[in-house]
């Protein structure tokens, strides 16, 4: 039975692999391993740098830099009330926070929100991208439609009483019936930490705001399909096809057609595939990378 304490101690844990840095006055953490070549992870919600945890261990294995920064609002990251918790901010925010990091140019990995974020990062900032590795996530933000249990936190009032709900034991069937196939080899503590880094000192309000500021406007998609189109670094899509709410069939046909791949690699996980296919992730943007090498 996993108490309180495991939870810390894993959370601690996870805040020792990194640092601490000021990106424009806000208080920002970033889980950074291993040194080499830069590969810049963006995460999405209800996650944060933690669910990159084992990817960044596997990419410092194989020389390099993984780099994950909490966006504000979410993770070990301040959570200022006056923040624009929009995606274009997002991403303008990554970008001042990677020239803090001294990241001249680097690869951009994207999962779930990370996507439209990275999209827009990529698309204003090409010649800094390498490589862009593309998990679940959607491009046409225009049509996207939030999975069901991610709906109600978009309403006033209905999304207060559905996050106080969610603590270590709900999460821990969502985490099961939506994040991953087999849980059975990660930990409790490592699970319930989901919980504790989402809601932490504002209990979520952050979070709150995220849920209830997608850009879906053309303009926004119109930016976003730059990042995948007529680029000059190699795009991949790897999917967790069995995503119960970013399918593959819908979401992932849509990456495929918007950035002209031919495939994408499917793997047998759920929307968190970082948690049970971390080392094949690692793998494919390496492989990604190599690409680079030769081109």
């Amino acid at each position: 039975m996993s108490t309180s304490e495991d939870v810390a101690r894993v959370i601690s844990q996870h805040e020792a692999t990194g640092k601490y840095i000021n990106v424009n006055g806000i208080r920002t953490f970033v889980a950074d391993t291993g040194t080499g070549e830069a590969v810049f992870c963006i995460h999405g919600v209800p996650t944060s740098s933690f669910l990159y945890r084992k990817m960044l261990r596997a990419l410092a294995g194989k020389s390099y830099r993984g780099i994950c920064v909490d966006l504000p609002g979410l993770g070990l990251s301040q959570r200022p009330e006056d923040f624009d918790y929009s995606f274009h901010n997002f991403a303008r925010f990554l970008n001042d926070a990677a020239n803090v990091l001294g990241l001249e140019k680097f690869h951009l990995v994207v999962h779930d929100i990370g996507g439209p974020i990275g999209f827009a990062l990529a698309a204003e900032n090409k010649e800094k991208i390498l490589s862009l590795t593309i998990l679940n996530t959607w491009i046409e933000v225009d049509k996207f439609e939030k999975p069901l249990p991610m709906r109600p936190f978009e309403k006033p009032v209905l999304g207060e009483a559905e996050l106080a709900g969610l603590v270590h034991q709900t999460w821990h069937l969502m985490f099961k019936a939506l994040g991953v196939v087999d849980s059975s080899n990660i930990p409790n503590e490592e699970i319930y930490a989901y919980v504790d880094l989402l809601k932490r000192e504002d209990k979520g309000k952050a979070f709150l705001k995220i849920m209830r500021n997608f850009d879906k406007s053309e303009a926004f998609k119109n930016l976003c399909m730059q990042a995948v189109q007529h680029t000059d670094y190699p795009v991949q899509a790897i999917w967790g096809a069995d995503d119960p709410g970013l399918k593959f069939e819908r979401y992932g046909t849509e990456i495929m057609a918007a950035a002209g791949l031919k495939d994408v690699c499917k793997l047998r996980a759920r929307h968190l595939l970082q948690e049970e296919k971390w080392q094949e992730i690692a793998d494919k943007t390496e492989e990604l990378i190599l690409q680079t090498k030769h081109s």
